[in-house]
């Protein structure tokens, strides 16, 4: 830092700091730049894609593939040599080997392009194939994730580095909706002569209302003064405006009012038609509640009937077994007591057929009348009719209850 008194004035001149200080604010100026003149021109390119075809003679396609150029050749590192020098290098060299991980990507095929040479031609191609895949923003957003690889072919400051590249993913992303058709064997692909991008179609002054005088009238005032006839008396008040101006300046208004009415009529259409599809669906809502608790209902039901003949079965059973243990028993008693016992083994009979006699099926059990070949016990009753439980040769022990159908 060197302090100089010149006539009682001292002037301090600081080196690195401001010389810091001012390579930051140009740094960051210009990346804002950048990416706001790439949000203007997503914004004509879209509105420009509602009335026409966006291909290689549109000159918002045109200013938009020079943006993008110029961002992503922002602060790009150049490539040193065998010899110690650094050659420039184009951002094709870090889109072919970041972009490498998306699906289906057309880096090998634009590398294998016969009638593209350069690099930067390559990049330039690499856009409009991008553009008419609708990969655009997928490839930009692959790119930025590795970040490894971008710190190795970018310096610090450069957007791809910065906040600003979040940003520039979902501006991208609205190109998607347009429907590109490039040739790529146009004169846009000519990688000798750097990508310039044209600000005037972004660059629109707005005269404040507070302002005596407009345009037109400065104009006038200026071309008057220029001559030597003009006097101040033939100049006229600055805030007259004639006719014409009046005129022209009620039509836009006018226009704009014709434009803000059909936007207002639009919105109203569009809610109207968002309050019906949201009554469908409140309706269909409660259509599908009420099925669900119908069939919650129904369930609830056949569970009850089910577990009513569960229980009717496992009865069923139960008097079964007991019944083959009767029979079981009169057996034994007229095999080991003889024929003189054989009037009491009668009437135990006769009591076990008026008990087979008085069990009838139940409805129940004849819905699900062969669930009992499942059952155990099933063969027991099968078995009633061989001769082991039989008094003798001649007499038989068949029941209605206990023979199976």
């Amino acid at each position: 830092m060197a302090s100089l008194s010149l006539g009682g004035l001292s002037v301090t001149r600081g080196g690195g700091g401001c010389k810091k200080s001012l390579n930051a604010r140009n740094a960051a100026v210009e990346r804002r730049n950048l990416i706001t003149v790439c949000r203007f021109s997503v914004k004509t390119l879209i509105d420009r894609s509602c009335f026409e075809t966006i291909d290689d003679s549109s000159p918002e396609f045109n200013n938009f593939a020079a943006i993008l150029e110029q961002i992503l050749s922002h602060r790009l590192k150049g490539q040193v040599t065998w010899f110690g020098y650094e050659s420039p290098r184009s951002f094709w060299d870090y889109i072919r080997v970041a972009c490498r991980k998306v699906s289906q990507n057309c880096i090998c095929s634009i590398e294998n392009m016969e009638n593209v040479s350069s690099s930067r031609a390559k990049g330039r191609a690499w856009i409009r194939v991008a553009l008419m895949e609708k990969h655009l923003s997928e490839y930009i957003s692959t790119a930025l994730r590795d970040f490894k690889t971008t710190r190795r072919f970018y310096e610090d400051g450069a957007i791809v580095l910065g906040e600003e590249a979040n940003m520039l993913a979902g501006m991208l992303l609205g190109l998607n909706a347009i429907d590109f058709s490039f040739c790529l064997k146009g004169e846009g692909l000519d990688g000798n002569f750097p990508a310039v991008i044209d600000y005037t179609p972004y660059l629109k002054f707005t005269q404040s209302s507070d302002s005596i005088s407009s345009d037109e009238e400065e104009l006038r005032t200026l071309g008057s003064s220029g001559s030597e006839s003009s006097t101040p008396e033939n100049i006229g008040p600055p805030f007259i405006m004639d006719e014409n101006s009046w005129f022209n300046k009620c039509k836009r208004v006018k226009q704009k009012y014709q434009l803000t009415l059909e936007q207002k009529g639009y919105l109203e259409e569009l809610l109207r038609l968002r309050e019906n599809q949201l009554a469908e669906s409140v309706s269909q809502n409660k259509l599908l509640l009420q099925r669900i608790e119908d069939s919650d209902l129904t369930h609830k039901l056949e569970k009850e009937q089910l577990e009513y003949i569960i229980v009717e079965l496992q009865d069923q059973l139960k008097s079964f077994q007991s019944l083959d243990q009767l029979s079981a028993e009169v057996s034994l008693s007229q095999t080991s007591l003889g024929p003189a016992h054989s009037q009491d083994g009668d009437g135990k009979q006769d009591m076990l057929n008026i008990l087979n006699e008085g069990k009838e099926d139940t409805p129940s059990l004849l819905g699900l009348c062969g669930s009992l070949t499942s059952v155990a016990s099933y063969k027991s009753l099968t078995s009633l009719k061989s001769s082991d439980y039989l008094a003798s040769p001649t007499t038989e022990m068949t029941s209605p209850g206990l023979t199976p159908s």
